[in-house]
C-alpha cells in the first residue's frame, strides 16, 4: 500500500567523539546603541553547546546581564529572524547552527529596553583620575571658576560624546523619526523638558464630546509627554502627532525648518486652546515685545509701533561682510543698532513737513519668560547664486545678561499696540535628514560654536540683574545647506546634566557644536517651576497614564506572543478539490505535534471529508519537492523543541499527509532521498504516473532495482534505470555496484524504468527505442490552439483525417457518460499526494482523450489516452498518423521573419485578407506516399518517435527572440522555395479537437496539440494546415499571454522552444509574410487636431517596392477599410518615431535601399491640401506656428518647406504665410527635450520661459540643429507687446491651459519646483485640488 507523502524537518546529525566534535564560529553583533552597533563579539565554540550556555557566554564577553537582551539570526539583508529561545536545551547543531561555517547574530533589546550593564567589582577608576561625580559635574557647559578645563573644550573641532549610557542611567526616552522627523523630535524633546510648558499641558484636560481624540493636538502632545515620562520604551513613536497635524505619511519625507515648525505649532495650539485656560499660555511663555521707530534727526520727532516676537532672528554675518560676529551678545547689538536715513533714503517727517535725515531702529521693550533665538545660518550667495550654510564659530553663553539691550523708557512710556509678529522671516531650511542613529565624530565643517568662555571672577564682579536667562536647549542642525540632521542638546532642570536628544538614543553630553536655535529661561525662582511629578499629576493625567500603561502591557504581551509563535508554511493535496494548497500556520511554540495536526486539519479544511486520525504532519522541502521526515513516536512534543526553535518567518515546511483508512503510514528517516520512479511502457508508448521509492545514497545500483521491484512488480533482472539528473539529460545506469551517491543522486531525484524482453536490451542506449520515447517524452508539449471561427472548412468534412474526430468524439462521449464515485476520488488523490505531483492540474469529471497528460516538470507523461481501448492502445490513433510532419515535405512555404510584434490591434487581427481564397498556392496532402510513417522494428513510426538530437544542421543553432531587423524572410536553412535544406527531421506532433464553452452556449473550435518543442514554425503550421482547412501560407499564428496580449510569430525558422505547457495559441486567417516582406502600421498624421496620431490599418510592404507602389496598393484598402478616398498626388508617407513626424518619404524611393524597413513598422500618411512640394532630398520640411502674445493663444501649424538651411530662407518663407504681415520677426525652435509632437507649451510660459532670437544663421546647428523633416518652430511677430492679465484673469488661464494640456497628455508647470510649505491643518488634514495630479 502507498502512503500519501508529506514533507519533513529537522536535520540528524548525530555530534561526534568530544575529540572530533566540530566548532561553532558565532559573530554576534550588538545593535542596542550607537556605540557599540559596529562592534562584533566572536565565540569559537563547540557544536554540542546548547543554547542558554550560549546566552551565558555572549552575556559576559558583551559585560551585560544575561536575560536582559536577545539574540536572533540575521538574513542576507541584515534583519533580524527569529530570537532564539534562551531556556533551549538543544545543541547549537540541532538548533541550525552550521559547524565549520560562520554563524551571524544579532543582540537586541528585549521588550523594547535596552540590555542591563553587569557590575564592575574590580572598581576601576577612569583614566583621568576623577571620580564619577566630578566626572558628572563637568558633563555640559563648563563651569566657570576656571578650575577644570579651559576655553578649548568649547571649540574643540569635533563633537564628543560621553559613553553612551543606558536608558535607565538617563532615564529619558527617546523619539523614532519616522523617515525625515528629525526637526519634529528636536523641538518635542525641548517643550518636553520645559517644566513650564509640560506642566500646563498636563492641566489641560481633554473632553471627548468636543473633538475626535486622533485629530487634537494638545491631547495627542499630552499622550505623547506622558509617554515620555512614564515609557519603560527605549524610543516611542510620533506617528500619532503626526496624524493630529493632518499630516499623511509623505510629510515623512518633507524635512523643515525647526524655527518654522516652532511657529506653526504654536499657532496650532493657540487655536486649539482658544476659551481655555491655556487660551494665552504661549504669550505668557514665549512672546516679547519691541518698538520698530524713526526718529528725526532735525527736530527729534520720533514714529514707532509696537510688535510681538515669539523668537529673535539673529545674522551670524552682515550682508556683503566677511566676518561673521563672535558671540550673541555681538549679534544682539546688531539687532537693536539703528541705521541712518540719509540721501535719496531720507524720511519725510511730520513735524518739520519736508525729507529729513532719520534714525531708524528696534528696541526691545519686553522680554519673554522662554526667550528663543535664532541663528540664521543658512543664507544666499549671489554670486554663486546658491543656498549656502554659515559655519562660523559663535559663543553662546550659558547665562545672558540680557538688561543692555532693554528700553526701560520706552517700556514706561504709554504705549499705542500694534500687534503684528516681526519675527517671521525664515531663512533656514533643509531638505534631507540623514537619519543617523550615530552621531558623526567627524564634522569639521559644521564647527564654530562655542560657550562663552567668561570667567568667573568676571561674572561676581557684574552685578546680577532681574534679566539673566539661563541656556537650557541647544538645537543643533549638522550638514550643509543642501541637507542634514537635526538633534537637540538639552539642560535637565532636575539634576543640571546635559543630555543629547537624538531621535532614539539619549545619552549625557558635553558640549555642542553649530547651533541654530537656543532657548533661555529667566533665572526667577518665584516663577521657576519644576516638573510635575507622578503622583502629582491631575486625575485626567493619571487615568490617561493607565490607559497607556495597559496599552503597553498589552502590546508587550503581543509582542512575546508573536515572539513564542511559529509560523509555518503548511502544503496538502486536497481530496476534494484534488490540488495542492498552500496555507500559513501559526501555532505557539508550546503547543504539541498533535494539537498543531488538529489546527492544520482544520486549516486546510478537511472535517468532514477525511478523519482526523488519517492525518499526520511531516517535514517537507517545497523546492526540492522532498519529504524529509516524519515524527514517529513524538506527537505530544511541543512545536519550539521539534522545530529546532521558533520558525518566525514562514521559512519552514511542513506538509499535512493524508492516508486511506486502510493504509498505515510510511516512515520517513532522515538521510534519505526520495526518487520519483515512472515505469515505461514500450509497446504503448506510455509513460506511467510516478511511484515514490525511497533510499539511502550509500545503497548500489542493485539494491535499489530491489526497491523499485518491490514498489513496481517489475523483474529486477531484466530492469534498466534511467536517471533524469537536469532537463533532458538522461543516463543509464548500467554500473551494479555503484552507489546512488556516485551516480548523482540527490535529495530528490527523478528516474525511468523499464523491464521487458525486447530486443530493445540490446541497442546502444542512445540508440534505443526507450531513449527515443524519453526524448520524446522531455521535449513535448500541451499547446492549446484556438481555431478560426469562420474557417473554410470544417473538421468533420476534412479529407485528410476523415476519422479523427469521431474517434475523438467517442473517446470524449465515453468518458463524459462516466462519473467517478468518492471511493474513486479518494483513491486518486492519495495517489497523487503519493506521488507528489505538484504541478497537477484539477481534474474533471470526466476524462479526456489520449491526449491527457501528468505535468511533472511540464513533461508530458501521458501519451497515449487512458480512456482508449486496450487492444487500440497500441495503435497510432489516424488522426497522430496523419498529422506527423516531415521537415521536407513537398509543400511550399515562404521563410519569414518571426516577430512577437506590438500589441495586437483589433484591426490588425480580426480582419481577413481579401486575396485568401483567390491566390494560388500549392497545397499538397500532408498524409502521401513520400511522407507516410516509415515502420520501425519495434512496431514504432518515425513520426512518433525520433532521434532526440537534431541533424548537424541543427546543432549548435540558437533561438533567437523576434526583435532584430536581420533574417528578414531568409535563413540559411531555407532554399528558395521555402524547402529545408536539413536532413529529413522528423518531430512529434499530435493534435484532437476538443471544445470550449464561450459562455454562449456554443463552443469555440479549438485543438489540443502535443508536440515536439524542437519543431520549426514552418512544420508546426503545415502540420495545422488540415484543422485549418488553407494553406499553411493563409492563415496566421499569434501567442497568447497571460493578459491576453496577442503576439503574432512570423519566423518560420524557429523552433518552438521558447514555449511551455498550456501556452495559449490563436489562429487567424489572413495572408502570411512571404519571404522579404514586413507588415506595416499605418497611422495618419493630423498635425492640427488635438489627437494627432491615428490608426488606419495594417499593410504589407515588400523589399525592393518603391513609396510610389505601396501608395498605390494603399489606395483601395485606405478607401474599403477607412473610407478615405483620396488621389496618389494628395498624400504623402513620413517616417515615424514614436509620435513624432520625420522624413518625407519621396515617390522613387525603394525599401530597405533608400529606407530602412523592419518587421513591425510603423508609418506615417498624411493628406496634403495641395500637391506634394517635396521633390528632393535636399529640401526640408518643417513645422511652423505662430505665437500671439497681444491675443494669449497659438495658431495653427503650418508647414515650410525650405530649399536649404538658411535662417533668413525660412524667414522669408514665414513672411509669405498667409496669416503674416510683421516686417520683424523672432523665431524659436521648441527643442526635443520638451516632449513629443505637437511639442505643446503653456501660453502662460511660452513668451517669458523660452529662448527666442536663436543667433544662428543656418538651422543645423546649435542650438537649433534642425536636420530633419518635421521639426517644430514657433515665431512671433518682435513689436507685438505680452498683453497684461489681472489676477483673475490669470488664474482663468491658468486652469484653462491645464485643462488642455492634461487632455493632449502633456504636464503643465510655471514655475520651477518650490519647497513644500510646512502647514498644521486643524480640521484633520488637507483636501486635494480635484484638478490636482
Amino acid at each position: 500500500m502507498y502512503i500519501i507523502p508529506s514533507l519533513l524537518c529537522l536535520n540528524g546529525r548525530c555530534i561526534e567523539s568530544a575529540a572530533e566534535e566540530p566548532r561553532v564560529l558565532c559573530i554576534v553583533q550588538d545593535t542596542t546603541s550607537s556605540k557599540t552597533v559596529n562592534e562584533r563579539l566572536t565565540l569559537n565554540l563547540p557544536a554540542s553547546t546548547t543554547v542558554n550556555k550560549l546566552y551565558e557566554d555572549v552575556a559576559h564577553k558583551a559585560g551585560y546581564v544575561n536575560g536582559t537582551f536577545c539574540l536572533g539570526w540575521v538574513n542576507t539583508g541584515d534583519q533580524v529572524r527569529a530570537p532564539l529561545d534562551q531556556a533551549s536545551e538543544m545543541s547549537l547543531v540541532l538548533s541550525g547552527f552550521e559547524a565549520g561555517k560562520k554563524n551571524f547574530l544579532q543582540l537586541t533589546d528585549k521588550d523594547g529596553e535596552q540590555p542591563q550593564i553587569a557590575s564592575d567589582e574590580s572598581g576601576t577608576a577612569d583614566s583621568s583620575g576623577l571620580d564619577d561625580s566630578s566626572q558628572d559635574r563637568f558633563i555640559g557647559p563648563l563651569p566657570r571658576d576656571g578650575t577644570v578645563g579651559c576655553s578649548s573644550d568649547y571649540s574643540s573641532p569635533s563633537y564628543s560624546y560621553s559613553s553612551i549610557l543606558n536608558k535607565s542611567d538617563t532615564g529619558y526616552v527617546g523619539l523614532v523619526n519616522q523617515a525625515m522627523t528629525c526637526y519634529l523630535n528636536s523641538l518635542l524633546q525641548t517643550l518636553f523638558m520645559t517644566p513650564e510648558f509640560r506642566n500646563a499641558l498636563y492641566k489641560w484636560e481633554f473632553e471627548d464630546s468636543e473633538e475626535d481624540p486622533v485629530n487634537s493636538i494638545p491631547y495627542q502632545l499630552q499622550r505623547l509627554f506622558v509617554l515620555l515620562q512614564t515609557s519603560k520604551k527605549r524610543a516611542i513613536e510620533t506617528t500619532d502627532v503626526t496624524r493630529s497635524f493632518g499630516w499623511d505619511s509623505s510629510e515623512a519625507w518633507q524635512q523643515h525648518d525647526v524655527q518654522e515648525l516652532c511657529r506653526v505649532m504654536f499657532d496650532a495650539l493657540e487655536q486649539k486652546w482658544k476659551q481655555t485656560e491655556q487660551a494665552d499660555l504661549i504669550n505668557q511663555l514665549y512672546q516679547g515685545k519691541l518698538k520698530d521707530y524713526v526718529r528725526c534727526l532735525e527736530c527729534g520727532y520720533e514714529s514707532w509701533r509696537i510688535d510681538t516676537y515669539l523668537d529673535i532672528p539673529l545674522v551670524i554675518r552682515p550682508f556683503g561682510a566677511s566676518q561673521a560676529f563672535g558671540s550673541v551678545e555681538e549679534a544682539l547689538q546688531a539687532f537693536i543698532q539703528p541705521e541712518t536715513l540719509d540721501g535719496p533714503n531720507q524720511y519725510f517727517c511730520e513735524r518739520c513737513k519736508k525729507k529729513c535725515d532719520a534714525r531708524k531702529g528696534l528696541r526691545f521693550l519686553h522680554f519673554p519668560y522662554l526667550l528663543t533665538l535664532q541663528l540664521k545660518r543658512f543664507d544666499f550667495d549671489y554670486t554663486t547664486m546658491h543656498r549656502i550654510k554659515l559655519n562660523d564659530r559663535m559663543t553662546f553663553p550659558e547665562e545672558l545678561d540680557m538688561s543692555p539691550f532693554i528700553d526701560v523708557e520706552d517700556e514706561k512710556s504709554p504705549q499705542t499696540e500694534s500687534c503684528t509678529d516681526s519675527g517671521a522671516e525664515n531663512e533656514g531650511s533643509c531638505h534631507s535628514d540623514q537619519m543617523s542613529n550615530d552621531f558623526s565624530t567627524d564634522d569639521a565643517l559644521d564647527e564654530g560654536i562655542c560657550l562663552d568662555n567668561t570667567s568667573s571672577t568676571e561674572r561676581v564682579l557684574k552685578p546680577k540683574s532681574s534679566l539673566t536667562f539661563e541656556l537650557f536647549s541647544v538645537m543643533v542642525h549638522s550638514g550643509s545647506a543642501a541637507g542634514g540632521h537635526y538633534y537637540a542638546c538639552i539642560k535637565s532642570f532636575s539634576d543640571s546634566q546635559w543630555y543629547s536628544f537624538n531621535d532614539q538614543h539619549v545619552s549625557k553630553v558635553s558640549h555642542s557644536t553649530n547651533a541654530y536655535m537656543l532657548m533661555y529661561r529667566l533665572k526667577d525662582p518665584s516663577r521657576n517651576a519644576k516638573f510635575l511629578e507622578v503622583g502629582d499629576f491631575p486625575e485626567h493625567i493619571k487615568r490617561l497614564m493607565q490607559r497607556e500603561k495597559e496599552s503597553e502591557e498589552q502590546e508587550k504581551r503581543q509582542r512575546e506572543i508573536e515572539r513564542n509563535t511559529c509560523k509555518i508554511k503548511l502544503f496538502g493535496m486536497h481530496p476534494v478539490k484534488m490540488m495542492m494548497v498552500e496555507n500559513k500556520l501559526e501555532v505557539h511554540k508550546d503547543k504539541t505535534l498533535r494539537e498543531a495536526t488538529e489546527m492544520a486539519y482544520k486549516l486546510m479544511d478537511l472535517e468532514g471529508v477525511v478523519p482526523l486520525d488519517c492525518c499526520r504532519l511531516v517535514k517537507y522541502d517545497e523546492f526540492h519537492e522532498y519529504l524529509e521526515r516524519s515524527y514517529e513516536g513524538e506527537e505530544d512534543m511541543p512545536m519550539g523543541l521539534l522545530l529546532g526553535g521558533v520558525k518566525s518567518s514562514y521559512m519552514f515546511d511542513l506538509l499535512l499527509e493524508i492516508r486511506r483508512p486502510d493504509q498505515v503510514f510510511q516512515p520517513y528517516k532522515p538521510g534519505e532521498v526520495m526518487v520519483k520512479v515512472h515505469v515505461v511502457d514500450l509497446k504503448s508508448e506510455s509513460i506511467a504516473a510516478p511511484v515514490s521509492v525511497r533510499a539511502y545514497l550509500n545503497q548500489t545500483i542493485t539494491e535499489f532495482k530491489q526497491l523499485i521491484a518491490q514498489a513496481t512488480g517489475l523483474c529486477a533482472e531484466t530492469m534498466r534505470v534511467i536517471l533524469e539528473r537536469c532537463y533532458n539529460d538522461l543516463r543509464l545506469l548500467s554500473v551494479p555496484n555503484k552507489t546512488l551517491k556516485a551516480e548523482g543522486f540527490f535529495r530528490s531525484n527523478k528516474v525511468f524504468v523499464e523491464s521487458s524482453d525486447s530486443t530493445d536490451h540490446q541497442a546502444v542506449f542512445t540508440d534505443s527505442v526507450l531513449w527515443k520515447l524519453l526524448d520524446r517524452h522531455g521535449n513535448t508539449i500541451r499547446l492549446f490552439v484556438s481555431l478560426p471561427e469562420q474557417s473554410p472548412g470544417s473538421l468533420a468534412n476534412r479529407t485528410s483525417c476523415p476519422k479523427a474526430s469521431a474517434d475523438s468524439e467517442d473517446s470524449l462521449d465515453g468518458a463524459k457518460g462516466s462519473r467517478k464515485s468518492v471511493e474513486a476520488i479518494l483513491e486518486e488523490s492519495t495517489e497523487k499526494l503519493k506521488n507528489l505531483s505538484l504541478q497537477q492540474q484539477q481534474q474533471q469529471s470526466s476524462s479526456t482523450s489520449d491526449s491527457q497528460k501528468s505535468s511533472e516538470h511540464s513533461d508530458f507523461e501521458h501519451i497515449e489516452s487512458p480512456a482508449q481501448e486496450p487492444d487500440a492502445a497500441s495503435q497510432p490513433s489516424q488522426t497522430e498518423n496523419c498529422t506527423r510532419a516531415a521537415s521536407d515535405t513537398e509543400n511550399q512555404f515562404p521563410s519569414e521573419e518571426r516577430s512577437d510584434s506590438d500589441v495586437n490591434n483589433d484591426r490588425s487581427t480580426s480582419s481577413v485578407d481579401s486575396d485568401i481564397l483567390s491566390s494560388s498556392h500549392s497545397s499538397d496532402t500532408l498524409c502521401n506516399a513520400d511522407s507516410g510513417p516509415l515502420p520501425l522494428a519495434n512496431g514504432l513510426d518515425s513520426h512518433s518517435i525520433t532521434s532526440s538530437r537534431r541533424s548537424k544542421a541543427h546543432e549548435g543553432k540558437k533561438e533567437k527572440w523576434d526583435t532584430t531587423e536581420e533574417d528578414s524572410g531568409t535563413d540559411s536553412e531555407y532554399d528558395e522555395n521555402g524547402k529545408i535544406k536539413a536532413d529529413s527531421q522528423y518531430l512529434y506532433f499530435k493534435a484532437e479537437p476538443y471544445s470550449q464553452e464561450d459562455g454562449s452556449g456554443e463552443g469555440q473550435k479549438c485543438l489540443l496539440v502535443h508536440v515536439d518543442k524542437r519543431i520549426t514554425l514552418a512544420a508546426f503550421k503545415q502540420n495545422l494546415e488540415p484543422f485549418v482547412g488553407v494553406p499553411s501560407t493563409q492563415f496566421k499564428v499569434f501567442r497568447v499571454y497571460a493578459n491576453n496580449q496577442e503576439f503574432e510569430s512570423v519566423r518560420l525558422n524557429e523552433t518552438l522552444s521558447s514555449f511551455s505547457d498550456d501556452n495559449k495559441i490563436t489562429i487567424r486567417l489572413g495572408r502570411a509574410l512571404k519571404k522579404g516582406e514586413y507588415r506595416v502600421k499605418v497611422y495618419q498624421l493630423l498635425v492640427n487636431d488635438p489627437e494627432p496620431c491615428k490608426f488606419l490599418l495594417d499593410t504589407v510592404f515588400a523589399k525592393g517596392m518603391t513609396v510610389r507602389q505601396s501608395k498605390e496598393e494603399l489606395l483601395p484598402q485606405l478607401k474599403d477599410q477607412c473610407k478615405l478616398d483620396l488621389s496618389i498626388d494628395r498624400f504623402r508617407l513620413r517616417k515615424k518615431t514614436w509620435k513624432n513626424p520625420g522624413t518625407v518619404f519621396l515617390d522613387y524611393h525603394v525599401y530597405e535601399e533608400d529606407i530602412n524597413i523592419s518587421s513591425n513598422w510603423e508609418v506615417f500618411l498624411e493628406v496634403l491640401e495641395e500637391p506634394e512640394r517635396m521633390k528632393s532630398m535636399s529640401q526640408l520640411a518643417v513645422l511652423t506656428r505662430r505665437w500671439c502674445p497681444a491675443q494669449m493663444k497659438l495658431e495653427a501649424f503650418r508647414e515650410v518647406v525650405l530649399e536649404s538651411s538658411s535662417v533668413e530662407e525660412l524667414k522669408e518663407k514665414v513672411y509669405a504665410l498667409p496669416s503674416c504681415s510683421a516686417t520683424d520677426l523672432i523665431l524659436l525652435l521648441l527643442l526635443q527635450g520638451r516632449g513629443t509632437f505637437p511639442c505643446d507649451i503653456s501660453v502662460l510660459e511660452i513668451h517669458q520661459d523660452l529662448d527666442w532670437n536663436p543667433k544662428v544663421s543656418t538651422l543645423n546647428v546649435w542650438p537649433l540643429y534642425i536636420c530633419d523633416d518635421g521639426a517644430v518652430i514657433f515665431y512671433r511677430d518682435s513689436t507685438e507687446e505680452l498683453i497684461e492679465l489681472s489676477e483673475e484673469e490669470r488664474n482663468e488661464l491658468m486652469k484653462k491651459e491645464s485643462s488642455r494640456l492634461l487632455k493632449t497628455g502633456h504636464r503643465i508647470s510655471y514655475s520651477p519646483r518650490k519647497e513644500k510649505a510646512l502647514k498644521i491643518y486643524l480640521d484633520g488634514g488637507p483636501t486635494k485640488d480635484p484638478g490636482q495630479d
